[in-house]
């Protein structure tokens, strides 16, 4: 229900301008991969996948081999800290970075600023935090939230870089 309502809200909202075609897409904490591969069945360019828990990883590169999309995804066996600190592995910049950390995870402000800082975000990029309804962290004064939801559980913020 969640990942229907990011999707209809990228696709259909007034308050936010993406388009899927053409797209190059992070996903952080990907799990068994399901918000990036829905992201390329919408026709996103590619997606790079990055998770650290062996068999989420595992089904996600079984996901990614059944699917027929190797060519499409580069994915990560690694904390997204340490991947995202390592220059040359992250070449790319990416128009649409979904960050989707388990919800006791409280480095929402630190992953931004890592982002800004390894400039990944293209102008006019989106981020996508998902996170716990209660959760009430301080994110970066450059971070400017286009749209905020609640879901349950989940709180979903969008939001882009303006420096």
């Amino acid at each position: 229900l969640v990942r229907e309502s990011i999707f209809n809200l990228l696709v259909h909202s007034k308050k936010i301008s993406f388009e899927f075609k053409k797209s190059n897409v992070l996903d952080l904490y990907s799990g068994t991969g399901s918000f990036g591969l829905e992201c390329l069945s919408r026709q996103a360019k590619n997606v790079y996948f990055i998770e650290n828990n062996k068999s989420a990883f595992e089904i996600l590169e079984k996901n990614i081999e059944k699917l027929k999309l190797k060519k499409k995804t580069k994915i990560f066996f690694d904390d997204v800290f340490n991947l995202i600190k390592k220059e040359s592995i992250l070449k790319s910049k990416f128009d649409l970075i979904f960050c989707d950390p388990p919800f006791k995870d409280t480095n929402s402000k630190k992953l931004i600023n890592l982002i800004f800082n390894k400039d990944l975000l293209n102008k006019n990029g989106i981020i996508i935090l998902h996170k716990n309804k209660n959760s009430n962290e301080k994110l970066p004064e450059y971070f400017k939230i286009i749209d905020e939801r609640i879901y349950g559980i989940s709180k979903i913020i969008f939001g882009t870089i303006s420096a």
